[in-house]
């Protein structure tokens, strides 16, 4: 059961705050336990997005109070600003020119010291160098020593620093590990050229790995920015500009200064700028880029649009109704955010053991350096092993394993019109092995239509019509707007009526005439003690068709059948289901022969009827308490107990908000197809996050004995260590590959 965010007795306030600093998942755990200390706080730190959602306690935390614990940790954080994304985009890519312009500076003056490692390739001793042999003299100690100073500590001064950073904040990450592994290559090497004493230079170490881990985070950064790419995407599908009409003319004015109730205009091939009913003009629009849907929709008077689908070819003239952070692509921007700050359960293994990994690889490079110079007598062979344990060792790629792979597969997710709230409902997503779902609206169209009008004893269809209609005039069920629909088609008034009274599950009942009026299923009018043609209902049920019943003054007046059919994709997508392994239930609230009709037409052998909302919720309960992995699918109000009672709940996007608030998934195409797209979509971002784990656990598991045994170089370890990185976020990215099942595929 999703259990609330906010507390009863006190409010509770939610920020992402930006976080500088970090360099490795060792960080981001020692933030979040620094975060969490603090009283009835709740931080998860995402180390791919550099942001900590926090959830804490307004009346006596500030964010100010926050910010000073995550400094006092040893990084730094600033307040969310208004700035544009452009803005932050800009920032970014600065930043990233001025790493660029370090590595260049790094990387020419490691170049001399490539050079001498492919020297020594040819069997030259470095003893000889020492010496000053001939062969030597182009690249003698001392320059080594001048060329590496400034590769130590002016280019490497940002491990120096965040080292400073993280040990006085009381934990440990990549950049203790690179400071503490390069210095002691560096001023042991010092140490021999200013002393003049006998023993090999590691200066090419020192300068190698901090170079090579520079590059490895600078492709790390560009890969990572990558990966958040369908934030951008979206964001730049926002129109700038709207045709306002005021006062009879029409201006073009930016979008910013459109308010809820202006008139705007759309022309062919326009975006529209904001969301908005339609007032005049009849167009068809693509709204692929929110529901994931190529056929466009057809608009005409009353219709709503949103902002940034594309007009195909009438003018259409609107009032904007949802502006600014109100529309439903910033709706959609901001769950993909949230969605892709957040974390997937899987995350918590890494984070325990990035939490314990730094100080584990401190010991264990410390007893190797022990354990080799016990064994050979020299420092300088214990010296090796011991820097290569420090910088294989790095948890760098652990820690970009998870969110990478979640922010890709989220912003797949999206541009196929599938909206995942968290990470963990896009985990618990490919783990499900029952569906639960509604009928009306999820299997079928939802837009259900009258097929018989059946009146009993001196009833006309006109009178059945009217007391219908004024019985289900306060409903947004579909099946109400069926009744109604149909009635106004015939020109029928609806009956005034008095002390509406809705009979959850069952029916209605008001006053009409001063005496009482019922519509509802045969059976609920049976329980009033109100006989019915029972062979007509048994028929129309046969049929496949929903009965409504109507009485008025205790005497049945007739029969109203209404038939929803099947979604276009309805069958596909239980079959579809069902080859992924997942069995698939259908609970309604309608009668038992229609039910069974919708049932066997959508391929579905399991099915209960005439369930009300709570025996929805009890269903899914009682299957979850049997060990099954429960997904729930709905539509309506009804649904949204066992959406919440679901350990991943769907919503179909043309459903009531009520249902989608519910929901941890949102189907924009309002098909059932989207939910396999969903599952299908889990089960991949976890195979990568599988992937990923494997490589960067396997990675350390193989790379540090062999590191401690002497048989990998530093400066190799240090490319491996920046590569594996690199690695894990490419890996990720291969999620953009993936594509929705077509139906019949």
């Amino acid at each position: 059961m999703k259990q609330p965010l906010t507390s009863a007795a006190s409010k509770t306030s939610a920020i992402d705050l930006p976080i500088s600093g970090m360099t490795c998942a060792a960080c981001a755990t020692r933030i979040e336990k620094v975060l969490n200390r603090l009283p009835d706080v709740h931080a998860a730190v995402n180390f791919a997005t550099e942001k900590a959602h926090i959830e804490y306690p307004a009346a006596t935390l500030a964010t100010a109070d926050l910010i000073a614990a995550i400094r006092k940790a040893g990084y730094d954080a600033r307040e969310p600003t208004t700035t544009s994304d452009a803005e932050r985009k800009a920032e970014r890519i600065t930043v990233y020119r001025q790493d660029l312009r370090l590595f260049t500076i790094s990387a020419v003056l490691t170049l001399p010291f490539f050079a001498l490692m492919l020297y020594m390739l040819t069997g030259v001793p470095q003893g000889d160098l020492l010496r000053g042999a001939h062969h030597a003299a182009w690249f003698p100690p001392m320059a080594q020593l001048l060329v590496a100073t400034p590769v130590q500590f002016w280019i490497g001064r940002r491990f120096y620093i965040g080292a400073y950073h993280a040990l006085r904040g009381g934990g440990a990450n990549m950049d203790v590990l690179i400071a503490l592994g390069t210095s002691m290559a560096y001023f042991y090497s010092a140490a021999v050229v200013l002393a003049g004493i006998e023993g090999h230079l590691y200066f090419e170490a020192a300068v190698s790995i901090i170079t090579l881990v520079f590059l490895g985070k600078l492709l790390e950064s560009r890969a990572r920015a990558r990966a958040s790419a369908a934030i951008e995407e979206l964001i730049k599908l926002q129109p700038q500009t709207a045709r306002v009409e005021r006062d009879g003319v029409i201006t073009e004015i930016p979008v910013a200064q459109l308010r809820t109730g202006d008139t705007f205009i759309v022309r062919p091939g326009d975006a529209v700028p904001v969301d908005g009913k339609v007032m005049e003009g009849r167009s068809s629009i693509d709204e692929s880029l929110l529901t994931g849907e190529s056929l466009p929709v057809t608009k005409n008077a009353g219709s709503t649009v949103y902002a940034a689908t594309i007009n195909a070819q009438g003018l259409l003239r609107c009032t904007a109704t949802g502006v600014g952070a109100d529309t439903a692509l910033a709706g959609i921007i901001k769950l993909v955010e949230q969605a892709q700050g957040s974390k997937a359960p899987i995350q918590r293994l890494a984070d325990v053991i990035a939490g314990v990994f730094v100080p584990v690889v401190i010991v264990i490079a410390a007893v190797t350096c022990a354990g080799w110079w016990w064994y050979s007598g020299s420092f300088a062979d214990a010296l090796v092993p011991a820097v290569a344990v420090l910088v294989i060792a790095c948890p760098c790629a652990l820690g970009l394993a998870t969110p990478t792979a979640i922010m890709v597969g989220s912003g797949a997710g999206a541009r196929a019109g599938v909206l995942i709230k968290n990470a963990e409902a896009l985990e618990h997503a490919g783990h499900i092995d029952i569906l639960v779902l509604d009928k009306t609206g999820t299997l079928t169209r939802g837009k259900p239509a009258v097929t018989d009008l059946v009146a009993i004893g001196d009833t006309s269809e006109t009178t059945l019509l009217q007391v219908a209609a004024a019985l289900e005039a306060g409903s947004e069920h579909p099946l109400a707007r069926a009744v109604i629909d149909h009635a106004q088609s015939r020109g029928v008034t609806p009956a005034p009526v008095k002390d509406f009274t809705a009979v959850t599950g069952r029916g209605v009942q008001a006053m009409l005439d001063g005496t009482i009026a019922l519509l509802g299923s045969p059976r609920f009018l049976g329980e009033e003690g109100i006989p019915l043609h029972d062979s007509e209902v048994a028929r129309l049920q046969n049929e496949g068709k929903t009965v409504i019943a109507v009485a008025h003054n205790g005497q049945a007046l007739g029969l109203i059948a209404i038939t929803d059919p099947l979604r276009p994709n309805s069958a596909a997508a239980v079959a579809a289901l069902q080859a992924l392994g997942i069995e698939v239930v259908m609970l309604t609230g309608d009668n038992r022969r229609t039910a069974e009709h919708i049932a066997r037409e959508a391929g579905i052998t399991r099915f209960e009827a005439e369930m009300l909302p709570q025996d929805k919720a009890r269903h899914v309960n009682v299957l979850q308490q049997q060990g099954r992995h429960v997904g729930m699918i709905g539509d309506g109000v009804n649904d949204a107990p066992a959406l919440a009672a679901a350990q991943v709940s769907f919503a179909i996007g043309a459903g009531s908000d009520v249902a989608i608030h519910a929901a941890d998934v949102t189907l924009m195409r309002s098909d059932l197809m989207s939910a396999v797209d969903a599952v299908r979509l889990s089960r991949a971002t976890f195979r990568k996050i599988k992937q990923n784990l494997f490589f960067a656990f396997f990675y350390n598991v193989l790379g540090i004995p062999l590191a401690a045994a002497g048989l990998l170089n530093p400066v190799i370890a240090g490319a491996a260590m920046a590569l594996s990185s690199v690695s894990v976020v490419s890996n990720s990215l291969l999620l953009k590959r993936w594509r929705p099942q077509q139906p019949g595929k």
